[in-house]
């Protein structure tokens, strides 16, 4: 697999996602402690962009449907809604990549 360029690491920020959309996939970038982390953006509950939920500490909670997921694991802590996909994302001469 290849590592794909998404967007620069200078525009994330630790209080609110990045998303973006890779190969169809819709993709929500989060920093956390200084490292980055890719989640499935879209809630599974129903359609909402996890990326432009509310960010605390290392969850993000969804804008519609108040389901928190863990951004370093996808975990949904508080329902609606079930687990979300990570991806294996890392950060290159200021690029953010993902691996598909």
């Amino acid at each position: 697999m290849m590592w794909k360029n998404i967007c620069k690491a200078s525009e994330l920020d630790q209080d609110q996602g990045v998303s973006v959309t890779v190969e169809g996939k819709e993709i929500g970038v989060f920093l956390v402690d200084e490292k980055p982390y890719a989640i499935a953006d879209i809630c599974p509950h129903a359609y909402a962009r996890l990326s432009q939920g509310f960010v605390d500490g290392d969850t993000v909670e969804c804008p519609l449907h108040e389901a928190v997921f863990e951004i370093k694991t996808g975990k949904c802590t508080k329902g609606p809604g079930s687990d979300v996909t990570i991806y294996p994302i890392q950060i290159v001469d200021g690029q953010v990549q993902i691996q598909l």
